[in-house]
């Protein structure tokens, strides 16, 4: 990473979330997980690197399924959630590694499968990002990134941006489901895609974050009226007093050139 002050605050936010982030229902959830592995066709004898991997949840799921799998994160409480994890797992063919999705500490063409999960839209410079994952990537291998996405549509993608960026302050900016897909044409890559939701309740994907509390009221009632006006450019209910979201998500996997 580059910019010293948005690296604080990722690594402030990931320290603070890592124990709720690693129990959350919508980033432990064994369907998207089985989804995310099956786009990366692994192969017993392929070896997997996880990009901003937080608690090592994608690693432990392609674990079973690969000869060796390593996750690199910023954040060492996100690493000592990992390790906890592999090993309740009995897993012993992970790895776990701190370091810089801009600068991957590891030689060209070093594995077969890189993937990384709902960290783009952490990330000030995701291009960049993409080129270290094709880097280390092997020609042949399979580029998979995940991450949940904005609404084409400009004021509804500031909207969505200004609220993400409130409720967790280390949010960068959430690219367009377009501007995905024109990030891995830029760089070469022919994607296939699965689309999904995560669905989450307000005050659920408040308790694992931690905006400043002067920003709660309107957040709240940012998400209220989007149930109502679709300001935010994402699926949201008002169901009783609860206010349901789901985030619009896909899964991009292409092979390395």
């Amino acid at each position: 990473m580059n910019d010293t002050t948005h690296d604080a605050r990722v690594l402030d936010q990931f320290t603070r979330q890592a124990s709720a982030f690693s129990a959350a229902a919508m980033i432990t959830d064994e369907r998207v997980l089985d989804m995310i592995v099956a786009a990366a066709r692994p192969k017993t004898d392929d070896t997997v690197l996880d990009v901003a991997c937080g608690p090592g949840i994608v690693v432990c799921a392609f674990a079973p399924h690969v000869q060796a799998a390593t996750g690199l994160d910023y954040t060492p409480a996100m690493l000592d959630q990992a390790r906890t994890r592999a090993a309740e797992k009995g897993l012993h063919n992970v790895a776990w590694q701190q370091g810089d999705a801009y600068a991957l500490p590891y030689p060209d063409g070093n594995f077969s499968i890189v993937v990384t999960r709902y960290s783009l839209h952490h990330l000030e410079h995701p291009e960049r990002a993409l080129r270290e994952m094709m880097r280390v990537c092997a020609p042949g291998g399979r580029i998979v990134v995940v991450d949940a996405y904005a609404s084409e549509d400009p004021a509804k993608a500031a909207a969505y941006h200004r609220v993400e960026k409130l409720r967790d302050p280390s949010h960068a900016r959430s690219l367009s489901l377009g501007e995905l897909r024109r990030l891995f044409k830029n760089a070469g890559l022919a994607p296939r895609e699965t689309l999904y939701h995560l669905p989450v309740e307000l005050d659920d994907l408040l308790a694992r974050a931690f905006p400043d509390p002067r920003d709660l009221a309107e957040i709240a009632a940012m998400f209220t009226a989007a149930a109502d006006d679709d300001r935010l450019g994402i699926p949201v209910q008002r169901v009783d007093d609860k206010i349901n979201i789901a985030y619009q998500a896909v899964i991009l996997a292409a092979e390395r050139p």
